[in-house]
């Protein structure tokens, strides 16, 4: 008797022990006391069909792993095809790593959400383009494209076993894969060059965190571009959370976030609204109205928008943060920044509440923002309720007391929202108070509190605004990065390819 041992981490080889798990036991019995010699078979996470037997270990199936061609589906899912290659044996499954992002049970603490993280998975480049490109091409294309899905799949098993303290090795994998996915975009381009008929000749697959669906497969070129943009806004988000997380001292007190770290974090939050909009203006557009309904919802324009919008909300967070430490900030300052944050988060709001009410990734999503919503909205009525009061009439007064009355409702209404988000899965934190909201926390209740008692002495409650005045309409100042997807690699022009 031979023993299959099934190296598997997908659906297959889900299928495969479903099939045969009922003679697994027995079999491994008889074969245990013969000791025979143990074989493997290889199926891949992306959906690959069975290898031939391999007298080798596990370890060295790595090379073989593929992606099988749509035509080969039903078949791989058909019994009599998995014993034609098994004989007579036992099948006993290794679990794998099919969907890490769909298991992280908590998120650790979050100063930056990173919603609707993807991953690539294998496919093989050779079957579909091994006619039409040249050997140096087709290995240069693979070669990025593969070590994209390794370096990819290492980061999402992070981002789902979050630790309190980031280390500098963490930033650095961030930092390469960013690079990674800044050397495959020049070479990945040449499939969608104007005039190039390879465009639909392979079908990339990456596995989904807010859709429904496992896995979204596209032939299309210009959907592998589109994920590869996302995936870099995702990093980008996720390297500006690690920054704005307080970190604790050897002595266990939690230490300040730099100035340093605040304008880093800027930089990266514009650059990840710089790569979400040109996926918007310019990547999405090119992808067909059939194609576009089969988009994840991770890639939906809505979603794509909100995100970018909320990446500029959260630098003028930031920015009057260091505005409310800097002594030279007037108020004026400090209420058009965070009228401006109310802006964005409620284009934000906006943008999510167009799409289908869902459950999960994408429900977490929507609370975020509605929790920064209403934390925007607080900092907002808590200026221009201090600006009014500096009037010198009743009205003003009067109108102060309703523009800081919806102050601390809104602060209100922002910590049931913050406790709401962070208790729904995956569960999340919130990192040690800093920056505007540690500020406001504390001077909203007590601010408005004096003041509205002050003002009430002097006026009766009847003549008081019980309404919110409205707050001032100042044009956004911040706008993403001009990010511009980049020039051809030249070995596209330099190497003899064919279509």
């Amino acid at each position: 008797m031979t023993v299959v041992m099934v190296i598997c981490d997908g659906k297959i080889g889900r299928t495969v022990v479903a099939l045969f798990g009922s003679l697994s036991a027995t079999a491994t019995a008889t074969a245990e006391a013969r000791c025979p010699a143990k074989c493997y078979l290889y199926i891949d996470h992306s959906g690959a069909d069975l290898f031939g037997l391999c007298n080798s270990s596990p370890s060295s199936l790595c090379s073989l792993r593929y992606s099988v061609h749509p035509r080969n589906w039903d078949r791989k899912r058909d019994p009599s095809h998995i014993t034609r290659s098994v004989e007579m044996g036992c099948l006993l499954s290794t679990p794998g790593e099919a969907s890490p992002l769909r298991r992280a049970g908590s998120i650790g603490e979050v100063a930056v959400f990173v919603p609707g993280f993807r991953i690539p998975e294998s496919v093989d480049l050779s079957q579909p383009l091994g006619d039409c490109l040249s050997r140096g091409l087709l290995d240069r294309l693979s070669s990025l494209r593969t070590r994209i899905v390794t370096m990819a799949a290492q980061e999402a098993r992070r981002f789902t076993k979050p630790r309190r303290i980031t280390t500098t090795r963490h930033g650095s994998a961030l930092s390469e894969l960013l690079r990674a996915l800044e050397d495959y975009l020049p070479v990945l381009l040449g499939l969608v060059e104007d005039g190039c008929q390879l465009r639909d000749k392979v079908r990339f697959v990456w596995i989904n965190q807010e859709d429904d669906a496992e896995e979204t497969a596209m032939t299309d070129a210009w959907y592998e571009v589109l994920s590869v943009l996302h995936l870099m806004a995702m990093l980008s988000l996720l390297q500006a959370n690690r920054l704005l997380l307080p970190k604790i001292s050897s002595e266990g007190y939690q230490l300040k976030i730099s100035e340093e770290n605040r304008r880093k974090s800027i930089d990266i939050l514009l650059k990840a609204a710089g790569y979400l909009d040109c996926a918007v203006r310019h990547v999405l557009p090119q992808i067909t109205p059939e194609h576009r309904k089969d988009l994840p919802l991770d890639l939906e324009e809505g979603v794509l928008r909100a995100l970018c919008l909320q990446a500029l909300g959260q630098c003028v967070d930031i920015q009057l943060g260091m505005a409310i430490d800097s002594p030279k900030a007037t108020l004026a300052v400090k209420r058009r920044l965070a009228c401006e944050m109310v802006k964005y988060w409620h284009q934000a709001q906006n943008n999510m509440a167009k799409l289908p009410s869902t459950d999960g990734w994408a429900k977490k999503h929507q609370l975020f923002i509605k929790w920064k919503y209403a934390e925007a909205n607080a900092a907002a009525y808590y200026y221009h309720g201090l600006i009014l009061d500096e009037g010198n009439t009743e009205k003003s007064h009067g109108v102060a007391i309703a523009a800081l009355q919806a102050s601390e409702e809104y602060l209100k209404e922002s910590k049931k929202a913050c406790e709401t988000f962070n208790s729904t899965p995956p569960t999340s934190r919130n990192p040690p108070l800093w920056g505007s909201m540690k500020y406001l926390f504390e001077k909203i209740p007590k601010d408005a509190s004096s003041k509205i008692r002050i003002n009430q002495d002097l006026y009766s409650e009847e003549r008081t605004l019980k309404t919110a005045p409205a707050l001032p309409d100042f044009p956004l100042a911040l706008k993403p990065d001009d990010y511009q997807l980049p020039q051809l690699d030249p070995l596209w022009n330099k190497e003899d390819h064919h279509y």
